[in-house]
């Protein structure tokens, strides 16, 4: 099989170029053909929800939240955005030089509907830039906590739906490993976590176990499952979180529970949100 025939027949090749996913003279090598399909696993997870976003609003916006070189903006706008009329992506990223190489993208090939933000987190939630609600927020491996800042913008701009592939979640595992002595002290559980490879493990499971709470607590239904297919990356959790409305009760009664017992009550602000959604 020629490498170009695994390019989706309505892909821009030109787009595949400019993100380096295939060369100058349209060839995809081993390492950039596994990103490619990582980006198109992921869309075919995506775009059921941005067709029923479109459906419920017309002027539907994704944000793509610590958005880095805005691959899968560009991809999704791509594949789902160009070929309708309505509906705008949003990069969002604190690094200026990445949000001006990518509005230079964007205004080559002709992405009308694609703006980028140079705006932190903090700045991200209260610009003016930025309509007051979100349909849908992306977060594709945000570093540690950055996955938890696109959840409070997510919750803060009432988004209907939130796409987080999780990555580097070392806080939770640092703490661990911080408070190890006065957990052996507190808790038989701290078993888990003794020796430094499960601390990374289980820090890491915890992290995402704390966030699906904090989100059932602000009335999203959850689905947590596997990237199939992306056989290379150990970054393989994806949650997608829609706002339904319905809080599970017991969730944020869970939440400080585990951190509690678990001796993390220092990272009680960062999953306790006060700002519901509505």
């Amino acid at each position: 099989m020629s490498p170009i025939a695994e390019i989706k027949p309505e892909q821009s090749v030109e787009l595949l170029k400019e993100l380096h996913i295939l060369t100058r003279d349209g060839k995809l090598n081993q390492d950039s053909r596994r990103k490619l399909k990582q980006v198109y696993h992921l869309c075919n997870f995506i775009e059921p929800l941005l067709a029923e976003a479109l459906d419920e609003n017309a002027d539907m916006v994704l944000a793509d939240h610590g958005a880095g070189k805005s691959y899968l903006g560009f991809i999704l706008y791509d594949l789902f955005f160009k070929v309708r009329s309505s509906g705008q992506i949003i990069g969002v990223e604190a690094r200026p030089e990445l949000v001006e190489k990518s509005r230079e993208l964007a205004q080559r090939l002709q992405f009308p509907r694609m703006r980028f933000l140079d705006l932190t987190v903090d700045e991200s939630i209260t610009s003016a830039a930025l309509p007051a609600r979100v349909d849908i927020v992306t977060a594709l491996h945000a570093c540690d906590t950055a996955t938890d800042d696109a959840i409070r913008f997510a919750l803060h701009k009432q988004a209907k739906f939130i796409v987080l592939v999780p990555c580097c979640q070392a806080e939770v595992a640092a703490l661990l490993r911080q408070n190890k002595n006065a957990s052996f002290a507190r808790t038989a559980l701290s078993e888990i976590w003794r020796h430094p490879v499960h601390t990374r493990e289980f820090g890491s499971l915890l992290t995402n176990a704390l966030r699906c709470l904090q989100l059932e607590a602000h009335g999203y239904q959850l689905t947590v499952t596997e990237l199939v297919g992306w056989e290379h990356s150990l970054k393989n959790e994806l949650i997608i979180a829609k706002y339904t409305g319905q809080v599970r009760k017991n969730a944020e009664a869970r939440l400080q529970e585990i951190l509690r017992e678990l001796n993390l009550e220092a990272l009680r602000d960062r999953f306790i949100y006060s700002e519901k959604a509505s």
